[in-house]
């Protein structure tokens, strides 16, 4: 009988030449476990999806729930669906209040694709503003407005009139004009390896946008659900989107996403035409009913009380590598540099023999993540990042 690793190879699309091709029976809290039982500490938290941790009881419970009593009825946004309502309720209570009409989707690509289509439908143009080693997905759309032409240019032609900017660029920052449909930026870069925004720079994209009628849309797809510490990103730069895009932790696990205005912008999908966007499996009401246990952990239980302090346990004890040349972070969104590519690779295989799984970034290779879930221990975050110093040294010494 083919074992897993064979079925794996033979039947799935895989999206690198080297999958890491690592495989865990199941996964409880910080912990990626094995079948023989041997337990991995998850420092990346599916690309900071798992916030809450892995399996959480609640939402568990939310989800046999919700399966038992329907799992599907029809297209998002025609019937009356419980779970979804009372998700977007609570979002609203604790959203701005031009932040209190909830489009719900799959995915964090779709939200992006489903902004870019609200932002033109509203304002009547079709400039999209973006910005340098930005990610927001590898859907068509989200692909066009991707700060990486070497990941884009194989798939072109993309959609038209998509102007790249430089992130924190103040200079650039008049680039957005009367004809700027929108301007779609990270308020933090996660991709480009944790890249934080000036002092003032997302305040003057804001006024700039309001100046020109300009939507100012915020991808907070990796930044969402406590990972920064606040619940969202905007509220530690007191800047507050006319448009937000979410997924990953949303769900607590499960596959959800949501673009987040006014009902006045959202309503714009409702004529002219009608249908402007549609999805099936949007706000599925088993990954709703997933999303707002996992809102309800959060906030219930205050997990974001501690994340700061937890990142600066990290920071306090990597900072002194004399081989660390960089640590950039914003709560439990953290990255560090090393000198290449290479010596970050050595470290990150040498940390799964330690049974330690860390990460590396789209666009900086040689920086490693660390994302645990919010609900990882103080004491864990020491042990793990004294591992981490250890190992940085020890490959060090390997390779030198």
């Amino acid at each position: 009988m083919p074992s897993h690793r064979e079925l794996f190879f033979r039947y799935l699309g895989h999206t690198s030449t080297a999958p890491r091709a690592l495989e865990f029976a199941s996964a409880k809290g910080e912990y990626l476990i094995k079948e023989n039982g041997e337990k991995f500490l998850d420092l990346v938290s599916g690309f900071s999806v798992s916030n809450i941790g892995h399996s959480h009881p609640k939402i568990v419970k939310a989800v046999q729930e919700q399966a038992a009593l329907y799992m599907h009825q029809t297209v998002y946004g025609e019937f009356i669906q419980s779970p979804q309502l009372r998700l977007a309720e609570k979002l609203a209570s604790l959203l701005p209040k031009n932040l209190d009409c909830t489009y719900f989707v799959n995915s964090g690509s779709e939200s992006i694709e489903t902004a870019m289509k609200l932002a033109r439908r509203h304002t009547q143009r079709k400039q999209i503003i973006f910005f340098k080693n930005a990610y927001h997905g590898s859907t068509q759309g989200a692909l066009s407005i991707l700060g990486n032409e070497e990941m884009k240019s194989a798939f072109s032609p993309l959609i038209p009139e998509c102007k790249e900017l430089i992130f924190n660029d103040f200079e650039m920052i008049s680039q957005i004009s009367n004809e700027t449909a929108c301007v779609i930026i990270e308020p933090i870069q996660a991709e480009a390896g944790i890249i934080l925004p000036l002092p003032g720079f997302l305040t003057a994209i804001r006024n700039r946008c309001n100046k020109t009628g300009t939507l100012l849309i915020f991808d907070e797809i990796q930044t969402g659900f406590g990972r920064t510490g606040k619940l969202f990103a905007f509220e530690k730069y007191n800047v507050v989107p006319d448009v937000l895009c979410l997924a990953k932790a949303m769900g607590g696990g499960m596959p959800l996403g949501a673009v987040i205005s006014s009902s006045e912008i959202l309503k714009k999908f409702t004529y002219e035409p009608m249908l402007g966007h549609i999805t099936t499996f949007g706000g599925h009401p088993v990954c709703a009913a997933a999303g707002l246990a996992a809102l309800e952990v959060l906030v219930d239980e205050k997990l974001l009380e501690n994340v700061e302090a937890k990142a600066q346990i990290f920071y306090n004890i990597l900072i002194k590598n004399q081989y660390i040349r960089e640590i950039r972070m914003d709560g439990l969104l953290i990255a560090f540099d090393l000198d290449n590519e290479n010596f970050a690779e050595e470290i990150r295989k040498e940390l799964i023999n330690q049974h330690i799984v860390v990460e590396s970034f789209l666009f900086r290779p040689k920086a490693l993540r660390i994302t645990p879930p919010l609900i990882i221990q103080s004491e864990i975050c020491q042990q793990s990042a004294i591992i981490i110093d250890t190992v940085i040294n020890k490959i060090h010494h390997d390779i030198h």
